[in-house]
């Protein structure tokens, strides 16, 4: 299981927060529950219920749906959910604390503190661009963004999802053809604060960086490719996005 914005659960969650920065609580609770209504695996469980959760005003019912998103996320317990750990445990020790509940709360925030720091993520990461380069380069940070001509970077950015990086390929600018490299770190990297917390819990898209380079050690060229309608919608997007990257 890992995230694919064209999947429908995705897709509503993303519409409910929508309406969240429309100021329309109500309604964005509405189309959460039946995102989780509509929900058939534990990923997609474990996202819904999280925005369930975020719209009760009982803190018990509140407190139930932090229990019930994680879990579904300890069942999945990938990479595409472990970054949300330090955020679910936080929510329901905070829930605790409120209610009174000293003891738990304590726990769960413990808990929370073990699963901050940097990612443990394994890879194989990949990296998505329009340059044509050779197994054995060196990707490095303060060239110009892939998206942004006016835009120097200090990170490189790579995924874990093929499918991101393929996306990003796509996006970039540059005539030449799209090119999905598997890379490797050569030092340490974090998450994405780009993407980490900011829609979804944690990091559900497996998107790092890191200021030290990345080693070109292969290429791949099967990914799910975007139809020209949802690369529109993306360039969309990006046209309007206030310097977050993609990738």
């Amino acid at each position: 299981m890992e995230f694919n914005p064209n999947n429908i659960v995705i897709q509503l969650c993303m519409q409910g927060m929508g309406m969240e920065q429309q100021g329309k609580p109500e309604e964005a609770a509405g189309v959460f529950l039946q995102a989780w209504n509509q929900a058939t695996n534990d990923f997609e469980k474990f996202i819904a219920a999280y925005y369930v959760a975020r719209h009760q005003k009982d803190l018990s019912h509140k407190l139930n749906w932090y229990q019930t998103a994680l879990q579904f996320a300890l069942q999945v317990n990938n990479d595409a959910v472990k970054g949300a750990f330090h955020a679910l445990y936080s929510n329901i020790a905070q829930c605790y604390e409120k209610l009174g509940d000293t003891d738990n709360a304590k726990i769960s925030h413990d808990l929370a503190i073990s699963f901050s720091g940097l990612p443990a993520d394994k890879g194989p990461f990949y990296h998505g661009t329009k340059a044509d380069l050779q197994v054995g380069d060196l990707l490095t940070a303060g060239r110009i963004s892939n998206y942004k001509a006016e835009l120097v970077m200090n990170h490189i950015y790579f995924t874990a999802l093929v499918n991101g990086a393929g996306l990003a390929a796509e996006l970039a600018r540059g005539d030449g053809r799209e090119r999905v490299y598997i890379v490797e770190p050569t030092g340490s990297f974090e998450n994405d604060p780009n993407v980490t917390d900011k829609k979804f819990p944690g990091n559900p898209t497996r998107s790092y960086r890191t200021q030290e380079p990345l080693k070109i050690i292969g290429e791949v060229t099967e990914w799910l490719r975007q139809t020209p309608e949802q690369l529109q919608r993306w360039r969309v997007r990006l046209a309007v996005n206030k310097g977050k990257i993609i990738n």
